[in-house]
């Protein structure tokens, strides 16, 4: 019938596309197309390459036909003429045909439902959020299409076009501005609301009064996974309001993270800083730190070790998880500080068994013929903002002045004759 038949070919890849097993049935078919358009549907920001190969797989497979010759033979027999031929209808006339349109003529383009308008909210949340991920659940108030008139905001499901705009659902007024200059306006018509459309005060739906969309409280459940970042977004896709002929729009969570009172992130790293007395930092330290899954860590400096102000060290594997790949994570750093002990409280006895413990520089040694050429002189205590704040006022005392001296009016010269 068909002649010669072909070498097999691949007859997997469309099921794979869809997500469906081989012999899965028209319903599920259908129900796996619907659920992977709407997600990479060009107007939701979605794979247009993508949304092809769906629209593509799905119109073979949901044709018995095709799909007889495609799980025989493979892609190419259809490509070959063994049975009607590769996709005759553009991506979205299919889309529209599942949702409620058709394959009728004029373009496909032309037809298709406008977007309703995506909602955009801030979710605050900590970094043990982030480091162990979590769920949120949140209440929110939207709007939806009227269960009892179906969106026709009538209960014959009937309206007539708005006179004051012709069904158009704009007005337009003008007025004179100058001379032979006249502006024109356009603006939503207030008898209609934009719609286009009148409905009867006797034909209006009880439940939504016409309006078409009726308020609803939802709980929405937040997944935030591991390793989210401050300022990622999360979009539960269609969960915005609702309204007639319009493909809903969805909700946008956008991550906020609250200020950590001990650690810091950096992408996927974390850092913390520890004080330490003079002692710990010359002798050795051990310390307990809290990690943000409330795991106990063990810090302490290897034997005979000293730390230095402002010395950084790094633990590895204890950083951030990373998204979406939560079993790698990053470094954990702390910075080091070290506390010096107060002025005036070391005695004379003290500082001589220091000095005999700690090595001296060879360049700070003072010979005495040295020491009788130098001029003694006395330190003071200083405080490194009292003196910014003492230069600061006399910058703005010197500048007071100087205008002083030019506001003392015009210098007159005279001149020899």
């Amino acid at each position: 019938m068909f002649g010669r038949a072909p070498k097999k070919s691949d007859n997997t890849r469309y099921y794979e596309i869809l997500g469906v097993s081989q012999s899965a049935s028209q319903d599920e078919l259908k129900k796996a197309y619907k659920k992977a358009a709407i997600k990479n549907h060009p107007d939701k920001g979605g794979d247009s390459e993508k949304f092809k190969e769906l629209a593509q797989a799905y119109e073979v497979l949901s044709d018995p036909e095709k799909r007889e010759i495609y799980d025989q033979y493979g892609e190419d027999a259809l490509k070959d003429g063994m049975g009607p031929g590769s996709s005759s209808h553009s991506p979205f006339d299919i889309f529209e045909h599942i949702f409620g349109g058709g394959f009728g003529g004029g373009s496909s383009r032309g037809r298709r439902q406008k977007r309703g308008e995506d909602v955009v909210h801030s979710l605050k949340v900590s970094l043990e959020d982030l480091y162990n991920g979590t769920s949120k659940k949140l209440s929110l108030s939207r709007n939806v299409v009227c269960p009892k008139c179906k969106g026709k905001g009538s209960k014959s499901g009937a309206s007539g076009t708005c006179y004051g705009c012709q069904g158009s659902g704009v007005k337009i007024s003008t007025r004179q501005i100058g001379l032979g200059m006249i502006q024109q306006m356009q603006h939503v018509c207030p008898e209609c609301r934009g719609s286009g459309e009148v409905i009867s005060e006797r034909d209006k739906c009880t439940q939504c009064k016409g309006n078409k969309v009726t308020q609803e409280k939802k709980v929405l459940e937040v997944h935030v996974e591991k390793g989210m970042q401050h300022g990622q977004k999360i979009v539960l896709q269609g969960e915005a309001d609702e309204a007639p002929d319009t493909v809903t729009g969805d909700v946008i969570f956008v991550l906020q993270q609250k200020e950590h009172p001990k650690f810091k992130r950096s992408h996927d790293n974390l850092s913390v800083d520890h004080t330490l007395s003079l002692t710990e930092s010359l002798c050795g330290f051990q310390f307990a730190l809290t990690h943000l899954d409330g795991r106990q860590l063990l810090i302490k400096s290897n034997p005979g070790e000293v730390i230095k102000p402002g010395q950084h060290k790094a633990i590895n594997d204890e950083g951030m998880p990373h998204h979406q790949r939560p079993f790698m994570k990053g470094r954990l750093y702390i910075q080091f500080k070290v506390e010096f002990p107060d002025s005036g409280s070391l005695s004379l006895d003290q500082c001589r068994i220091i000095e005999t413990i700690l090595p001296h520089k060879a360049s700070n040694q003072i010979t005495p013929m040295e020491l009788e050429e130098c001029e003694e002189t006395t330190l003071h205590d200083v405080s490194i903002e009292e003196e910014m704040r003492r230069k600061q006022q006399q910058r703005q005392q010197e500048a007071y002045d100087e205008d002083d001296d030019d506001s003392s009016g015009p210098r007159v010269q005279c001149a020899q004759q």
